[in-house]
């Protein structure tokens, strides 16, 4: 049976409280998990054939209880557990939900005792809806592997209840997978597809989320503009079949201007009123490179100080790498070249393609074709991008002659 898309998109915006209720009440993670995923193939079923119900977070909630309780008595529970559940089942049968945990839920599944991949994909599962399948799909990875690895999250939180307060501190985690999964759908790490706009697509809807929940945090507004502004620019990052094409040769007529505006609306807000943080820098460059009708007539100079600005608040090797861009830039690509030479010995970045690929960049506008192309030839065997690797082997070839 197809499910019709306003089912889906509604059992999507749905799942994630309909659970965040009964991890409240119970603080089974995978029991209540598995329960939800119960619930939403009912509704799968019965929405289509007889209509949406009032409440369908209600509905669910009720559904899934119904199954939370079916399961642990066929585990053979004793008779006061299941007197317990069945109470539990009657409070989460409400005519309205009037709390919304998904924000908590958010926090959990980026608990600090899982590893980074695993608060990825319980994120997806828990709170974006996507199926182990579809998970294991956008990661390129079995799905009995992407399986297990939920599996093991799932009973890592056994018992574990909301962290108190949401728990600020877990917030930079949730910003850096949500992160994770856009960056890894802008530009594929492996594979024969540059962009995965269902991954792209998805963490732009779940820092929505994040972000209604959240709208005075400067960091999560940041965030949020900065995947717009990036995003925006899809539609010209490929040709017809599939070839990458760097921004300096973007048909910038292809640009999503409503998503530029949106993303330029939420920075400029947020850089009035919030504390200065790595995501609205970001999105601050983002917006200035969304804005400028050309390469040659972008604020460089103002990039280069957006750069300096994140490289102090926060290092990280890729910002220098950025950052020697807009210096070649302002300064020429020698002291581009300077830039990327202060990464020598940096473990982080050295044998990175990204690396090879701007000083194959830099050498190339500093004349130096022998050894452009040879980093070029360098930066394509460090990626497993098959469009990135035909462009940066197209480059090495034009640059020879």
């Amino acid at each position: 049976m197809n499910t019709p898309p306003a089912v889906e998109d509604l059992l999507r915006e749905c799942a994630p409280r309909v659970l965040g209720v009964l991890v409240r009440h119970h603080g089974r993670f995978d029991a209540c998990e598995d329960a939800v995923q119960e619930a939403l193939l009912a509704a799968v079923t019965a929405w289509p054939r007889d209509g949406v119900p009032d409440n369908p977070t209600g509905w669910l909630v009720t559904a899934a209880g119904r199954k939370l309780t079916d399961h642990w008595r066929s585990e053979n529970a004793r008779r006061r557990r299941e007197d317990i559940v069945a109470a539990h089942t009657e409070l989460l049968a409400p005519r309205t939900v009037d709390t919304d945990d998904t924000l908590e839920l958010f926090f959990l599944c980026c608990h600090p005792d899982l590893s980074t991949p695993s608060q990825i994909a319980l994120t997806l599962r828990a709170v974006g809806g996507l199926t182990t399948a579809q998970i294991a799909a956008a990661f390129l990875v079995p799905e009995a592997t992407m399986a297990q690895r939920i599996s093991r999250a799932k009973s890592r939180l056994r018992g574990e209840a909301f962290p108190r307060g949401g728990d600020p501190a877990r917030l930079g985690a949730v910003l850096h997978v949500l992160y994770l999964i856009f960056t890894e759908g802008h530009t594929a790490t492996s594979g024969p597809d540059l962009n995965r706009a269902d991954l792209t697509t998805e963490a732009i809807r779940l820092t929505r989320l994040v972000h209604k929940l959240l709208p005075d945090d400067g960091e999560v507004t940041g965030l949020l503009a900065l995947m717009l502004l990036t995003e925006s620019r899809r539609a010209a990052r490929t040709t017809a079949d599939g070839a990458m094409v760097p921004l300096a040769e973007q048909d910038r007529a292809l640009w999503d201007r409503a998503a530029i505006a949106e993303g330029v609306e939420l920075v400029t807000d947020t850089l009035s009123r919030a504390p200065l943080g790595p995501y609205q820098l970001q999105s601050a460059i983002a917006a200035i490179h969304a804005e400028a009708a050309s390469t040659e007539s972008t604020d460089w100079a103002q990039v280069l100080v957006l750069y300096d600005i994140l490289d102090r608040i926060a290092p990280n090797p890729m910002v220098t790498v950025n950052r020697a861009v807009a210096v070649a830039q302002v300064s020429g690509p020698r002291a581009g070249l300077a830039v990327l030479d202060s990464l020598a010995g940096d473990k982080r970045v050295e044998g990175h393609h990204r690396l090879a690929a701007v000083r194959a960049h830099l050498l190339e506008l500093e004349g130096d074709r022998d050894a452009a192309r040879d980093a070029y030839r360098l930066a394509a065997r460090g990626t497993l991008s098959l469009p990135e690797r035909r462009y940066l082997e197209t480059r090495a070839e034009r640059v020879g002659h």
